[in-house]
């Protein structure tokens, strides 16, 4: 059955995971970004920007980046991670934050309360709507991964709501040397030991120190 894993989960060094007040303008929250500035130089990020250009830093970083999206066959995102709009589907018109190809390229379940028609993005990528919650977008992105893993996008209360029920099965944290006071604590409220995870590695890279958690590691 296929691993489902969250990679490069920029977090704080006071344990924030977004910003507060996200919006259309701030989508990690006011100051979010810094949280992700270990990704932004590496050669992963600017291909992604920049249709398949050879620039961007080839450290540890971009290692750790490239091992994020290698052998994904699915992907799980909260609505949050989609887009801003809230409540019920006013109408199709949002597709999402990344243009006219994701940066996906593999069928992704966007967990909701409100159903909407699948959407067929250019690149590979389709966005499927699961109002069934965690466990029903969990079998249906496995079944699609088939023998590739599944990861878990985000955004935060979609991480931590498959911590909670154990389901992860192993945490990147890319951890930067910033504070950020306020926003969405990742960890607030979890017993991460008591639901079986341990710290397994951890990895100094340019621009953040990655720890590995794995769920039943010795």
């Amino acid at each position: 059955m296929a691993r489902l894993l969250v990679r490069s989960f920029g977090v704080s060094l006071d344990g924030f995971a977004a910003g507060p007040d996200q919006s259309l303008e701030h989508p990690l929250g006011v100051r979010g970004p810094e949280l992700m500035d270990w990704f932004f130089p590496t050669r992963v990020w600017q291909q992604m920007q920049r249709t398949g250009e050879a620039n961007g830093e080839t450290g540890i970083d971009n290692e750790m980046a490239e091992q994020g999206f290698a052998e994904m066959g699915a992907w799980i995102l909260g609505r949050n991670m989609f887009g801003p709009v809230r409540g019920p589907w006013p109408d199709e018109s949002w597709k999402g934050w990344w243009g006219d190809e994701p940066p996906y390229h593999v069928p992704v379940f966007v967990l909701t309360h409100h159903a909407r028609a699948p959407l067929t993005m250019r690149g590979g990528t389709t966005f499927h709507f699961v109002t069934g919650g965690i466990h029903e977008a969990l079998a249906l992105a496995q079944a699609a991964a088939g023998a590739r893993d599944v990861r878990v996008g985000g955004g935060v209360a979609t991480v931590r709501e498959y911590l909670k029920a154990g389901l992860i099965d192993e945490l990147h944290l890319a951890v930067r040397p910033v504070l950020l006071g306020k926003g969405e604590a990742l960890f607030a409220g979890l017993d991460l030991p008591a639901l079986g995870y341990r710290c397994e590695r951890q990895v100094a890279g340019e621009r953040a120190t990655h720890v590995f958690l794995r769920r039943g590691a010795p």
